[in-house]
């Protein structure tokens, strides 16, 4: 049965995640592997990446024209599945679209604050995201903690090269770490999307003692929640897809597309945009 929402959406409407390139496909993949009956589009901001050195304004306007095309094809939720447009975007959109729209940055958090023992918590994250100040505003309206955040400018084009297990990785990667475990953390929140790729070497540079946190299963589960708070779930009969779009370079999420997805990706669309 599809039942109509308030916004004109049915059940068995797709779930819109976007992304400034790659890295939200890690989030795509928690979220097909979490809620199997869904169908997803994804959208990759290739020709502007990488968001997290750019300004506020930019990364707003980008988002608006993602998420205005992810609804014309009547998404009944987004996902944000950027950090530095999570923290910039967010509460506009929030405010302006009829459907609901999760970021990565609460979802990391809460896994983040429910990890940590000691209350002091280290963050990894793009320019953009650790300028904002969001993680650290967010951890704190859950829970007290000294939370202490590292610019890592360098990482995602480390990961997008594929240069994810290398000599080059482990030193760059030390660099951005090492002011964190001076600081005591027992909690490490990777606050971008293609940390991931590096977790070998942030775990040998890190040790075992400390909690790595990606955003990818957390936003599953927030995904799952808002489905089942709004009566969102799609018919278990629902015949589901995946759709991948990206504003550049259709080719390059073909080929690398499956370091950051669960499955091989073999039919992607390019969309042009405006700004």
């Amino acid at each position: 049965m599809r039942t109509k929402t308030k916004n004109g959406t049915t059940n068995n409407n797709p779930i819109g995640i976007f992304d400034s390139g790659f890295g939200g496909l890690t989030i795509m993949s928690a979220i097909n592997e979490a809620l199997p009956s869904e169908s997803l589009i994804y959208f990759g901001d290739t020709a502007h990446v990488p968001y997290g050195s750019k300004s506020k304004s930019i990364v707003i306007k980008y988002s608006k024209e993602i998420t205005s095309f992810l609804i014309r094809y009547k998404v009944k939720l987004i996902v944000i599945a950027c950090n530095t447009a999570s923290a910039f975007a967010l509460p506009i959109l929030k405010k302006t679209l009829k459907v609901p729209v999760i970021g990565v940055i609460k979802s990391g958090s809460k896994a983040a604050v429910f990890a940590s023992k000691n209350k002091r918590i280290g963050i990894m994250g793009t320019e953009g995201t650790i300028n904002s100040k969001s993680y650290l505003r967010e951890i704190n309206k859950i829970s007290i903690c000294e939370v202490y955040q590292q610019a890592c400018p360098l990482l995602v084009p480390l990961v997008e090269e594929g240069w994810n297990d290398n000599e080059i990785a482990d030193s760059i990667v030390k660099k951005y770490v090492e002011p964190l475990l001076e600081k005591q953390i027992d909690t490490l929140v990777l606050g971008c999307t293609h940390y991931p790729l590096l977790r070998n070497i942030l775990k040998k540079n890190v040790g075992e003692k400390i909690t790595l946190i990606d955003s990818a299963k957390a936003t599953a589960r927030e995904v799952r929640n808002v489905l089942n708070k709004k009566y969102l779930f799609a018919n278990l009969r629902n015949k589901n897809f995946l759709k991948f779009y990206v504003s550049d370079n259709p080719n390059k999420l073909k080929i690398i597309g499956s370091r950051f997805f669960s499955k091989k990706i073999f039919d992607v669309k390019k969309i042009e945009m405006s700004c």
